[in-house]
């Protein structure tokens, strides 16, 4: 089987623990309006890659990741879920520590997915999820898409007991008010499964991209936001947790 891959970060620092090989999936399904990666948005578009050949390319360095592992992210991972599952399970085979870095937007609860995404549960060791917002409709407006999906498998992961880490990127009138910041808190707190959270400042590292895409930037001239920003915006979370 092989997989839809935009590109291949082999010595990554921010994408899970340790050192990672870091594996961006081809093809997204969110428009997200503070995307960094548009490039990634149109599946098929990228190269493809077997799974035993992006393992086999990570095996080569493999001491250099013995206290990290892969992650795949992307775009979203979850829209090739069948390679997904055959590169997880390839890894887990070498002893290989997973994560996966998603937006959980893929997700629904019938028999035939549960299967899949069971299997792939098995073999994953940390999910990163990008909860984006707390409320439907502003998350519709956000990302394109409502967030009842991402929330069901936020519990889906804990019903299974698969880590967690979740990740909130603070956006100014979007993701900011302590409204919002609370109802993240509060929703969050009974989840055992759960290690970190993150409140990442929104930046504009990716504008470049849209200008080489021809794209128009969605949010314009919204300024960068400090890690002090986000330090306060990650203390309103936790105080409601």
């Amino acid at each position: 089987m092989t997989g839809i891959i935009h590109s291949i970060e082999t010595f990554g620092t921010v994408d899970g623990p340790g050192l990672r090989f870091v594996v961006f999936f081809e093809g997204c399904p969110m428009r997200c309006l503070y995307c960094h990666n548009p490039d990634t948005w149109v599946p098929g578009a990228g190269e493809t890659h077997s799974a035993s050949a992006l393992i086999g390319r990570m095996m080569r360095n493999i001491e250099f990741y013995r206290s990290g592992g892969i992650t795949a992210t992307g775009g979203e991972p979850l829209m090739q879920l069948d390679f997904l599952i055959e590169l997880f399970e390839l890894a887990k085979k070498n002893r290989i520590h997973t994560c996966l870095d998603t937006s959980g937007v893929m997700f629904h609860e019938t028999p035939a997915y549960l299967e899949k995404i069971d299997r792939l549960l098995a073999a994953t060791d940390l999910v990163m999820l990008d909860i984006k917002h707390m409320d439907d409709t502003v998350h519709r407006t956000l990302t394109g898409h409502g967030n009842k999906n991402i929330l069901a498998f936020a519990r889906y992961l804990q019903k299974k007991g698969v880590k967690m880490r979740v990740r909130h990127v603070i956006i100014p009138g979007y993701t900011d008010s302590e409204e919002e910041l609370a109802a993240l808190g509060r929703f969050l707190k009974d989840f055992d499964n759960l290690e970190k959270v993150e409140a990442l400042p929104y930046h504009t590292l990716g504008k470049a991209k849209y200008e080489n895409l021809g794209i128009p930037y969605p949010l314009g001239d919204t300024p960068a936001l400090t890690s002090k920003d986000a330090k306060a915006a990650l203390a309103i979370i936790k105080a409601n947790m």
